[in-house]
């Protein structure tokens, strides 16, 4: 975990309420796709946390959606402003761990730490297969920015406006290896077809560090912290 005071680069609208962000600083402390910053935000007592979309030795990516204050208050910050952050945090998608053609099953704003994670597998010689879950074909994005790696992407839209109408469930072969992200019945759902995989949770958060204990889970070798053990849990440790 490094303290790092990133300087804003851009910030834009990308879909409905969702936004893209690149920023610049130090990224030494990121080392695996799934992981999150966790961002100190004026007024606001908590620090708010972001999955990591992609990265690189200078940059970073997040998406977000704004959904309340701290979010809402992000989408207002504009290039050249600085932000604070814990980043490096969490434990991240074990892309040893992947078989060659391991399923991306993204839902809605889990979408972004897929994109990071098909990356690095692509450069670890495996072929990851993208499966994408959104409401609606307003709400799509990202999908052009996976097809642009040269992976097989498809998209489900609950409304049926876009690819194929239904859950990105639909969309995953029976007996896959999938790494998730997404809403917790969406995972649920992924978790009851996928034979193996990797699931990235969500939580309400303190210290975003393992300090607080605040967003401990049970699993099957006992309680686990989602911001520390976690997010990313293996299929087999997940009890719901």
């Amino acid at each position: 975990m490094n303290h790092v005071a990133f300087n804003i680069t851009s910030n834009t609208p990308i879909a409905p309420s969702v936004y893209r962000m690149l920023l610049s600083g130090d990224t030494s402390a990121i080392t695996r796709p799934g992981q999150f910053v966790n961002i100190a935000l004026d007024g606001l007592f908590l620090r708010r946390p972001i999955s990591v979309c992609d990265w690189d030795a200078e940059d970073l990516t997040l998406i977000y959606k704004v959904v309340g204050r701290g979010t809402e208050q992000l989408s207002r910050m504009a290039p050249g402003q600085t932000l604070d952050a814990l980043s490096g945090l969490g434990n991240g998608y074990d892309i040893t761990a992947c078989p060659d053609n391991p399923v991306l099953a993204g839902g809605g704003v889990g979408v972004p730490p897929l994109y990071g994670l098909a990356k690095r597998l692509l450069g670890a010689g495996k072929k990851p297969i993208v499966v994408l879950g959104f409401n609606s074909a307003e709400e799509i994005f990202y999908d052009m920015q996976f097809a642009a790696l040269g992976v097989s992407v498809s998209v489900a839209t609950v409304d049926g406006t876009a690819g194929t109408k239904g859950f990105v469930t639909d969309l995953i072969p029976e007996g896959a290896y999938v790494c998730a992200c997404g809403p917790e019945p969406m995972l649920k759902a992924v978790y009851n077809k996928a034979a193996g995989g990797q699931f990235s949770f969500e939580a309400r958060m303190g210290c975003g560090f393992g300090a607080c204990m605040g967003c401990t889970c049970k699993t099957v070798t006992g309680h686990k912290r989602i911001c520390k053990e976690g997010p990313v849990l293996f299929k087999e440790e997940i009890l719901w």
